[in-house]
């Protein structure tokens, strides 16, 4: 449903971190929790999942770690809020009331496609850029590539 999650968050957060700082190594997910500040539980289960469906790729061995599986600009940030909503949906409850089955769910719903249709056209670039811009993303961010094939 329609909601921002502090998952989903600190997720958006770590996949913008490892784009931003996946140069030459792998992102860590340690490193990650020490300068986003999110807590490494909420971490591994969540960059799991995204090397599962390709967002990411994980990396084995002792200075292995996390990079994107793709180009930034090929990751929308709608595809890491679905992950995050299939992952949560799991946790939630159905609506039972009647009135909540055929009145809330259905316009929340609706707002839900509306802002996920606004954030298909919102890449990992763009977040990129801005948090270049912004003079937060790592120094060393822009040197090389950004993806593994």
């Amino acid at each position: 449903m329609l909601r921002l999650s502090k998952k989903t968050m600190f997720v958006l957060e770590a996949v913008l971190d490892i784009a931003c700082n996946a140069r030459p190594d792998p992102v860590q997910s340690k490193d990650i929790a020490l300068r986003q500040g999110i807590p490494q539980r909420y971490l591994e289960g969540a960059l799991q999942h995204l090397v599962r469906a390709g967002i990411l790729r994980g990396v084995r061995g002792p200075k292995g770690g996390y990079r994107l599986a793709r180009e930034r600009r090929r990751i929308t940030v709608a595809e890491v809020v679905r992950l995050m909503e299939e992952m949560d949906d799991l946790d939630t409850e159905p609506v039972t009331s009647p009135l909540g089955r055929a009145v809330v769910q259905p316009l929340w719903r609706e707002l839900r496609d509306d802002m996920l249709d606004r954030l298909e056209g919102v890449s990992l670039e763009d977040l990129y850029r801005q948090a270049r811009q912004s003079g937060v993303a790592d120094s060393t961010a822009g040197k090389s590539a950004d993806f593994d094939i």
